[in-house]
């Protein structure tokens, strides 16, 4: 039987990722992460920031939490009849509402608008090769999800109703995957949007990573390759855009997720990539964003074996410190969130350098 790089990426890369320090800011620098009760150990890869007071969490056994005060009380959940499922994405629109996507089979979608109290399996794929990797929206009505390859073609359904229904994208307009190509479902970023139309998908698994990238949500598709190293293990985890033209991906071997770590940047809407610089501190990255808001664009990356920052669109970067994380991510400066295994919850606390007005 194949095993997708998917399945395998859900068993290994957790262990050494519960051992990793405690976050805590840094006292030189002034920033960094500082822990907050989850209230789960489950091992956490989605990630949602809708504001300074509302983030939404998933993982695990079926797992979903949501803060509404900024981290002070998060609320742990299950999905009813989901626990034994991986929601490794989750896209919050506001307190309320919230779509789940989970990896391996069954291949589904879920979606909540009254806080989590009542979910919904609003999409399902029946195929057994479908893997759902991840998902992102552009707006509250309009999103995109993404699958591992099915019948020779790489899976992918969009939404235009806030994600109540979804259609697929027809297979023949899609660029053919590689042989052993597939996606990483390590923090649901794998698929990036920006605008209105803009979507970016990473793939890796194969002899190299690839960027797919769409400039009309879905209709007609063009494909890159990655300065990446390629293998079954490796490639491409995460990408982000702060325009249609520049943008981060990141990644690795997650055999190695100490060691090395893979950055490329793009100016010209993913048509080319050029390798980046050295993560520090080294190790894979699983999830990259952009900050929004600002004063000039800072990139934050994190991974098992610690999170990085980049004022140059990754092609210098700079540590922030060792604690393993899994996803993150930022609704402004002063609104950032970062999730791992044990049910590891952190907040960005203090500022990096450059990103707030003096």
């Amino acid at each position: 039987m194949r095993i997708s790089r998917s399945s395998l990426i859900a068993a290994l890369p957790l262990l050494s990722s519960c051992a990793a320090p405690a976050a805590q800011p840094s006292p030189s620098a002034g920033f960094g992460w500082t822990m907050q009760t989850s209230g789960t150990t489950a091992s956490l890869r989605g990630l949602s920031v809708v504001s300074r007071d509302v983030a939404w969490a998933s993982g695990s056994g079926g797992t979903f939490l949501r803060t509404v005060d900024g981290g002070a009380t998060w609320r742990a959940d299950t999905v009813p009849g989901a626990s034994k499922l991986d929601f490794r994405d989750v896209q919050a629109f506001d307190e309320r509402t919230a779509v789940l996507l989970t990896a391996g089979q069954p291949a589904r979608i879920y979606r909540t608008e009254d806080g989590g109290r009542r979910w919904t399996v609003v999409h399902t794929e029946d195929a057994p090769a479908a893997f759902f990797d991840g998902m992102a929206f552009w707006d509250a009505r309009n999103g995109i999800a993404f699958s591992d390859p099915v019948d020779g073609h790489f899976l992918i359904v969009t939404t235009g109703d806030g994600g109540r229904t979804w259609t697929r994208v027809p297979p023949e307009s899609i660029p053919a995957p590689l042989a052993g190509e597939a996606a990483f479902a390590a923090s649901g970023t794998a698929v990036s949007v920006h605008g209105s139309s803009d979507a970016w998908i990473a793939t890796g698994g194969g002899r190299v990573a690839r960027v797919l990238h769409t400039p009309d949500r879905g209709r007609t598709w063009s494909v890159a390759e990655l300065p990446f190293a390629g293998n079954e293990t490796s490639g491409a985890f995460s990408a982000a855009f702060r325009d249609g033209g520049t943008g981060v991906a990141v990644g690795g071997d997650y055999r190695r997720e100490r060691e090395g770590g893979d950055a490329a940047r793009s100016t010209d809407g993913g048509r080319t990539w050029m390798a980046g610089g050295r993560v520090m501190p080294p190790g894979v990255r699983e999830g990259v964003v952009y900050v929004p808001g600002a004063r000039r664009p800072t990139v934050v990356a994190v991974g098992p074996g610690g999170s990085s920052w980049s004022v140059d669109d990754g092609a210098t970067w700079m540590p922030i410190d060792t604690a393993g994380f899994h996803a993150v991510g930022f609704a402004a400066p002063d609104a950032g969130w970062a999730v791992g295994a044990g049910g590891r919850v952190a907040r960005f606390t203090g500022a990096l350098p450059g990103t707030t007005r003096p």
